[in-house]
Formats: structure tokens, sequence, C-alpha cells
């Protein structure tokens, strides 16, 4: 006895799912009027079919931007740590120049709060 329970799905990817939307609309391009697709009246392919290709170029082009930002945060982490240490050295070197003035250090471009740090509460 055949199994009468089908399971077909979609990719939840997008490139996977522009993949294969292209290949759907070849499928029916090939056809051409005996298309079983031509028969649907809404979503149809003759009206998202030509934007397949630009999508699936959008979302190439959008991967390749995340690449380039993702490799720039690694050459901007590099430069970060020692930018770092610099301003936490000034900021103790100051505090010890300007120990009497400690509201000195906002000329610097230091936020300087001298409001008194309550406990946490214990939850």
């Amino acid at each position: 006895m055949a199994n009468s329970t089908y399971r077909v799905t979609i990719p939840k990817n997008a490139e996977e799912l522009l993949d294969l939307a292209a290949r759907v609309y070849q499928k029916h391009t090939d056809l051409g009027a005996a298309s079983p697709l031509n028969s649907m009246v809404s979503h149809k392919w003759a009206d998202n079919g030509p934007s397949v290709a630009s999508c699936l170029a959008l979302h190439k082009q959008a991967e390749e931007l995340k690449r380039q930002a993702e490799e720039t945060y690694r050459q901007r982490d590099l430069l970060l740590g020692e930018i770092t240490e610099s301003v936490k050295a000034s900021r103790d070197l100051l505090l010890g120049v300007y120990r009497e003035t400690p509201k000195t250090l906002g000329e610097y471009g230091f936020e300087v709060d001298d409001s008194v740090r309550t406990a946490k509460k214990q939850a």
C-alpha cells in the first residue's frame, strides 16, 4: 500500500528559496501555455517570476556586504584593544594628576559621575 501522506518542504533559507523559485519559474516558462501554474489567480509567476533573478542578485550582494562588514569589524577590533588601553591609562594618569578636582577630566571628554553608588538590592 502506497503512502498517501506527502510532505513537500519549502526552504526557510532565503538563498535556497530563491534557487527553488528560479527552478519553478524556469519550468513554468519552459512549459509556456501548457503550464498548470497559469491557472493561479493570485501570486502569478507572470508578475513575480521576473523578480526572482533580481532578488537573488540582491541577496548575493547583501551576503557579500555582510562578509565585508565582518572583515571590517575584525580589523577594527585589532586596533580597538590598544586604543581602549590608552584611554584607560589616560584616565588613570589624569585621576592622579587631578586628584583634588576629578571633574577636570570632563575637559578631556570623560564623563565624570560624582553621585553616590547605592548597593544593589538582593532579590
